[in-house]
């Protein structure tokens, strides 16, 4: 997935025309393991972490962003991750999770939307737009009819934005977060 916007220009308040930066979307391999556990742990916490105690956020990132755990992940054909990369830095990534989905969710030949998550300083930039995109094409190519994920029930701006894509409340679940069992939307749409 390439996505240019070198030949695009915008305007500054000098009347300055500047080139925008190239992003581009890729697919992840074994060597990005690091960087995702770095990119996954820091945008949960900018997220996540004035919501939730030190405690947990602390557990929730020890356990779930590592560079084995990311490596083991990259390694099995059930996971795929796309990084969008600004000029070469990565700004955020999409992971998508086969395997079996909860009940609630009815829709055929379904895959998980697992993780979307964008740097603090790109978030409203379009790039979460992007990311998207690129998840339902790489989830239709595959085969996949169907695209589910799990939101928490306080995070409103994620759910307005998964609205926006037709994702729709079908159940809930528990999210672990440390000690903190909190509660998610899940949401479905067809692809």
């Amino acid at each position: 997935y390439r996505q240019s916007n070198a030949h695009r220009v915008r305007l500054k308040p000098d009347n300055f025309f500047a080139p925008m930066t190239a992003q581009l979307i890729r697919r992840a391999t074994e060597d990005d393991a690091a960087l995702l556990a770095e990119l996954g742990a820091r945008t949960f916490a900018d997220s996540f972490s004035n919501q939730n105690t030190p405690d947990d956020m602390a557990a929730y990132l020890a356990q779930s962003f590592g560079p084995e755990l990311q490596r083991a992940e990259l390694a099995d054909p059930q996971h795929t991750f796309l990084i969008l990369e600004d000029d070469g830095v990565a700004i955020g990534y999409a992971h998508l999770r086969a395997g079996e989905p909860p009940a609630c969710v009815s829709g055929p030949k379904p895959v998980e939307l697992s993780r979307l998550y964008v740097s603090s300083a790109f978030q409203g930039s379009g790039v979460g737009a992007r990311l998207m995109e690129a998840c339902l094409t790489e989830a239709r190519q595959a085969g996949y009819q169907t695209m589910w994920l799990g939101v928490w029930k306080q995070n409103v701006r994620a759910q307005a934005f998964y609205q926006r894509w037709n994702f729709s409340v079908v159940g809930e679940h528990i999210f672990q977060l440390g000690a903190d069992q909190q509660m998610d939307w899940l949401m479905e749409r067809l692809l």
